[in-house]
């Protein structure tokens, strides 16, 4: 039993007669417990911090929420951190995955530099009055950036390629794009696009979705913490939360692979480390680690 828990027992014996002391011996607490007054611990602006960014990060666990805290320059330690969240409830729940086989799988490697390898994918969803919507993200899959992610009633081939013309515009094309074996992907205008901005297409086996994993653990994502989040209006507002979603998740969201940095911040250490390996020996090639550090 609790200390507050048996304090309401002494109490509640108190009431019906019995003596303090009487009381605390049944119970089996000390008087000097039972009269304590606790103390403010000087956490409470970091209390409310904690809440206010748990009510944003609905699916963030402790890691992620105390990498946030320490992105906005508080001096904490991680144990304190899980003290608080412990005390104040808010622990995610998990949810549960119908064990299957696992089967025989390919390792799949890593891109060495940003904008070398990218994924795309499709993810469904709904408004508020029914209507399907379909959204088209896409990753790069050596800085985890979400390169763009476009939602609209219908996204066919063309479609897919005016979105990859614009991101061409903002930050250039990659080597290589992987994707499933879709209509989208895989038709003659998909070709003809990449065929004119010499771009590999890359797609994966049917069925084998553990190939594509970078997009795939991306759309999870996506979807348990902005898809389901949400109860979209209109098209409109779908966009708006996406756009925001998304700029948060590259500039401010910790990524636990990347060392719990953000994807932008990720990216820019390679860009830096590339600058610095070009300016000392242009033969030398740029190498990115598999997880937890960056690239410099």
């Amino acid at each position: 039993m609790a200390v507050a828990a048996k304090r309401d027992c002494v109490r509640q014996l108190q009431a019906k007669g019995l003596s303090e002391r009487h009381a605390c011996r049944l119970v089996g607490i000390s008087t000097s417990v039972l009269r304590y007054q606790p103390r403010e611990d000087g956490n409470e602006p970091l209390r409310e911090r904690l809440k206010e960014l748990a009510g944003q990060h609905r699916r963030h666990g402790y890691r992620m929420l105390h990498s946030r805290l320490r992105n906005d320059g508080r001096p904490i330690n991680v144990k304190r951190t899980y003290r608080i969240y412990r005390e104040e409830g808010l622990m995610v729940r998990k949810r549960r995955r119908k064990k299957l086989p696992v089967p025989d799988r390919q390792p799949l490697l890593r891109p060495l530099q940003p904008n070398e390898v990218w994924s795309m994918d499709f993810v469904f969803d709904e408004l508020a009055n029914g209507r399907k919507v379909k959204t088209l993200t896409v990753v790069d899959d050596c800085t985890k950036e979400a390169v763009q992610i476009a939602a609209d009633t219908s996204i066919p081939a063309l479609y897919v390629t005016r979105v990859l013309d614009a991101v061409k515009a903002e930050r250039g094309l990659p080597k290589v794009l992987r994707t499933d074996n879709g209509p989208e992907f895989a038709g003659r205008t998909m070709q003809d696009w990449a065929a004119r901005n010499q771009v590999e297409l890359r797609f994966i086996q049917p069925g084998k979705p553990v190939q594509n994993a970078y997009i795939e653990s991306f759309n999870s994502r996506f979807r348990d913490e902005c898809l389901s989040q949400h109860w979209f209006g209109s098209l409109g507002h779908m966009r708006s939360v996406i756009d925001n979603w998304r700029d948060d998740y590259n500039h401010h969201r910790p990524h636990s692979t990347l060392g719990y940095v953000p994807p932008a911040v990720f990216a820019a250490r390679c860009r830096q480390h590339a600058a610095g390996i070009e300016q000392h020996d242009p033969s030398t090639t740029m190498t990115t680690p598999d997880s937890g550090s960056a690239c410099c």
